[in-house]
């Protein structure tokens, strides 16, 4: 699926699922679980929620009027002030309150408002690839929060999907720089677990993706959530290689490699 190609009401849809999802999520936590060292490096869970739903803040009532159009950054660092003097209570419903009015916001959208050019942190594209993009971003956020804490979460469903697509956007980039595949060689991805998806790339000249291969040199076989979180630097490779969530055949030098190599960005 290219990321390009999903709808407004599938991308309203997923953005309703994950923000539900980490309210729910945040409504269950004590003080000490705020306190909790999240996956992203300097950020406990309070902070990585500020982040995640700071974000959001800012981009309430921004329409982009061009792809040089950026949102109102400098909102960030008074949220952030913003956020630290709250109690926990506060903080929730601050929370809650932002997250129910892009919801609305979202809600209200039209696809002409989807089609508009926009600003992207990834490039220039339009306002639905940007909230595509923010899917993944709370997507993968919410994970950070999560593992830390040993909470269980559902990985199926539109947001998982969405969370994908970015991860197999990237993947010519990831196998022809990242893992470094040669010329001539080709690597299937077999996604299992709660979404499930194959996907293929072959170097010819430049790694690129392919609607089939043949007979690929190295076959990826990877856990959906953990594809998506070693693909973001999140989690250790050795270590879901030994659990058994990434493994491979074919070329065992390059399958390795790749297993260890995914990570795209943080």
């Amino acid at each position: 699926m290219n990321p390009a190609t999903r709808t407004r009401e599938e991308t309203v849809a997923a953005f309703n699922h994950i923000t539900n999802d980490i309210e729910g999520f945040l409504n269950e936590l004590s003080a000490e679980d705020f306190r909790t060292p999240s996956l992203c490096p300097g950020w406990d869970v309070r902070e990585c929620t500020t982040h995640a739903v700071g974000i959001e803040h800012l981009l309430a009532g921004w329409v982009p009027s061009s792809v040089d159009d950026a949102p109102p950054f400098d909102k960030m660092g008074d949220f952030a002030a913003e956020a630290v003097a709250l109690s926990e209570v506060e903080f929730l419903s601050r929370v809650g309150q932002v997250l129910r009015g892009r919801r609305k916001e979202l809600a209200e959208a039209t696809d002409v408002d989807f089609a508009r050019p926009s600003f992207m942190p990834t490039g220039p594209g339009t306002y639905g690839r940007f909230m595509a993009l923010r899917v993944f971003d709370l997507w993968v956020h919410h994970r950070d929060m999560t593992v830390p804490l040993g909470r269980a979460t559902a990985d199926g469903g539109i947001a998982a999907e969405i969370a994908l697509d970015e991860v197999h956007g990237a993947l010519g980039y990831i196998v022809g720089k990242k893992i470094g595949l040669p010329d001539g060689m080709s690597m299937a991805f077999r996604v299992r677990g709660a979404v499930e998806r194959d996907i293929f790339v072959a170097v010819d000249g430049r790694a690129s993706l392919v609607d089939t291969l043949e007979s690929p040199t190295v076959e990826i076989t990877a856990d959906s959530t953990s594809f998506v979180l070693l693909a973001c630097g999140r989690i250790d490779p050795a270590a879901e290689v030994g659990a058994g969530n990434v493994r491979w055949s074919g070329d065992d030098e390059w399958g390795e490699r790749a297993a260890h190599n995914l990570r795209f960005t943080m």
